[in-house]
C-alpha cells in the first residue's frame, strides 16, 4: 500500500464532502423545478467522483481487515447509496411533472433528506478513522522512499490494535459483571424481547430503553466478544443480534 496515495484520496474525498454539504441544503427550499436540477446534478456529479474514491479505498484496504477495511466498507456503502437517492430524484426531474410524478419526487426528497441525517456523520466518521489510521502507517514508512507498509507489519499492526481494543471492551465488560451481574442478564433479555417483536438487529439505544439499563452498549460489546451476540455497522451505528436468532 503506497501510503502518501491513500492519504492523498483521503484528503481530495474529504474536501469533495465538504463541498457537497455545503451544496446539498439548498435542494430544502427550492421549489423551482429547473433550479433544482441543476442543483441536483451538481451533487450527483459531486457524489459520482466521491463514489469512485470510495470504490478505491475500498479495494486497497480489502486486504488488510480489520478495524480500516470496516470502515472502508462503510465510507463505500454511504457513497453508493447517496448516488443511489440522487439518481432516483434526477431520473424523476427530468420527467413530465404531473400529479403522479409529484408524489413520487417529493416521496424521493424526503426519503433522501431522512438518509442525509446519518450520513453526514457516517462519511466524515470513517475519513477520520481511516485518516488516522493511515497517518500511524506513514509514520512507519518515513524513511521508505515510496513509503509503502511492509504487509507484515500491517498485518502485525492490526492485530495489536485488534487485541488493545477486544482488551479494552473486556475490561469494561467484566467490571459491569461483577459490580451490577443483573444488567447484562436484562440487556440479553432485552435483545432477545425485541427479536420476538420482529427486530432482527437492534440498536443499544433501544436495549437500553427496554432494559432500563444505562450504558447497555458496553454488555452487549462484551457480549459479541465472547460469541452470545453479533454486531453489524448499519448508517454508521453498531445493530446487534442475539445469535440463538441467528437462523431466523
Amino acid at each position: 500500500m503506497n501510503v502518501e496515495e491513500v492519504k492523498a484520496q483521503l484528503s481530495h474525498l474529504e474536501s469533495l464532502h465538504s463541498t457537497f454539504e455545503r451544496q446539498f441544503p439548498a435542494i430544502y427550499e427550492e421549489r423551482d423545478g429547473e433550479a433544482l436540477l441543476e442543483k441536483v446534478r451538481s451533487l450527483y456529479n459531486i457524489s459520482r467522483e466521491k463514489l469512485e474514491i470510495a470504490s478505491s479505498l475500498y479495494r486497497e484496504m480489502g486486504s488488510f481487515g480489520g478495524h480500516i477495511e470496516e470502515q472502508a466498507k462503510e465510507l463505500y456503502r454511504n457513497e453508493y447509496q447517496m448516488k443511489f437517492r440522487l439518481e432516483e430524484i434526477l431520473s424523476l426531474l427530468v420527467k413530465e411533472h404531473d400529479y403522479d410524478t409529484k408524489i413520487k419526487l417529493s416521496t424521493a426528497l424526503d426519503r433522501l433528506v431522512q438518509f442525509h441525517r446519518v450520513y453526514d456523520y457516517a462519511v466524515r466518521k470513517a475519513l477520520g478513522e481511516m485518516l488516522r489510521e493511515v497517518e500511524g502507517l506513514s509514520l512507519l514508512a518515513g524513511g521508505e522512499k515510496e513509503k509503502k507498509v511492509p504487509v507484515g507489519i500491517m498485518e502485525e499492526l492490526r492485530k495489536i490494535k485488534t487485541l488493545e481494543a477486544e482488551l479494552g471492551i473486556l475490561k469494561v465488560f467484566l467490571l459491569r459483571l461483577y459490580t451490577h451481574p443483573g444488567d447484562v442478564h436484562k440487556v440479553e433479555e432485552a435483545l432477545r424481547d425485541w427479536h420476538s417483536r420482529g427486530l432482527l438487529w437492534v440498536e443499544a439505544r433501544n436495549v437500553e430503553k427496554l432494559s432500563g439499563v444505562g450504558n447497555a452498549e458496553d454488555i452487549l460489546e462484551g457480549l459479541t466478544l465472547i460469541g452470545v451476540v453479533e454486531k453489524k455497522m448499519r448508517g454508521g451505528e453498531g445493530v446487534y443480534r442475539h445469535r440463538s436468532f441467528s437462523s431466523s
